[in-house]
């Protein structure tokens, strides 16, 4: 999958109008227009490199706008704002890095995410499910393929506009 593929279908499924990915591209440290953005959400050919749109970093933006805008600034225990981490260090970690900032985002468990690959037709289990929300140095850590990514954003899609 292509990052700005991702970015597509998290906006698909929730329903997200251009002004508002505008908003979470800024909340997330990166101001575009709205050309930029129209040339980001254009689909890419299958053949393409996977940042060419969208790089990783504008990607992680994305989704760090996206926490934010829907849980707020994170403070410290003496109110400072608490900076964004950036942890898509090789196009490896992407779909894990994406899974959890999503996870965090919306406030899901593993139950709601295990019920999304269900609704598309992927069963994965609890361990499975950890080892994949694991911080990619400890041992039992497992990277996300894009089939579980891909099926987690289709079940979601299917939850939130409906099996229409």
């Amino acid at each position: 999958m292509n990052n700005n593929d991702i970015l597509i279908r998290l906006r698909y499924t929730f329903d997200i109008k251009d002004s508002d990915m505008l908003d979470i591209f800024a909340l997330g440290g990166l101001p575009l227009t709205l050309e930029e953005l129209r040339v980001i959400l254009k689909k890419q050919e299958l053949d393409t490199d996977r940042d060419q749109a969208l790089s990783r970093e504008n990607l992680e933006r994305f989704l760090n706008g996206f926490i934010i805008s829907q849980r707020g600034v994170k403070r410290d225990k003496e109110g400072q704002e608490v900076p964004a981490t950036f942890d898509m260090t090789s196009d490896a970690l992407i779909n894990n890095v994406t899974i959890k900032k999503i996870k965090i985002a919306m406030t899901y468990t593993t139950d709601h995410l295990q019920d999304f690959l269900a609704q598309s037709g992927k069963t994965v289990s609890t361990s499975e499910l950890s080892a994949i929300l694991r911080n990619k140095n400890q041992r039992n850590y497992k990277p996300a393929g894009d089939q579980i990514l891909r099926n987690m954003l289709k079940g979601m899609a299917l939850d939130y506009r409906g099996k229409s």
